[in-house]
């Protein structure tokens, strides 16, 4: 099992960037492929962005493939999310998830594990 912690949020003009931590604590986390989704006011939760195990695979929504990078760092237990370019609509709660699964299955399968989520508002 593995617990996981968010930080980084908060309120950040358009056109500015914002980094996101996602802390990690479980003896297995290695093994865990990670992924950041993202929920805006009344709308559903989607999927942002994901990462494998090994960081050598990343996988990106449509609407944030070239503004938004996703990395890992195994020795720290942290996975982040560089968000670059931001606009209002990027405005959401940020929640980091783990699975066993795969990377390219994190958009289509919820992820067993969840953090409690950072909020992002972008001011226009």
């Amino acid at each position: 099992q593995v617990q996981l912690v968010e930080s980084g949020g908060g309120l950040v003009q358009a056109g500015g960037s914002l980094r996101l931590s996602c802390a990690a604590s479980g003896r297995s986390y290695r093994t865990y492929a990670m992924g950041w989704f993202r929920q805006a006011p009344g709308k559903e939760r989607m999927f942002v962005a994901a990462i494998s195990r090994n960081a050598i695979t990343t996988s990106y929504a449509d609407d944030v493939k070239g503004r938004f990078t996703m990395s890992r760092n195994n020795a720290k237990n942290t996975v982040y999310l560089q968000m670059n370019s931001l606009k209002p609509e990027d405005t959401a709660v940020y929640t980091c998830a783990a699975t066993t699964s795969t990377v390219q299955a994190m958009a289509a399968q919820p992820p067993e594990y969840w953090g409690q989520g950072t909020t992002v508002t972008v001011s226009s």
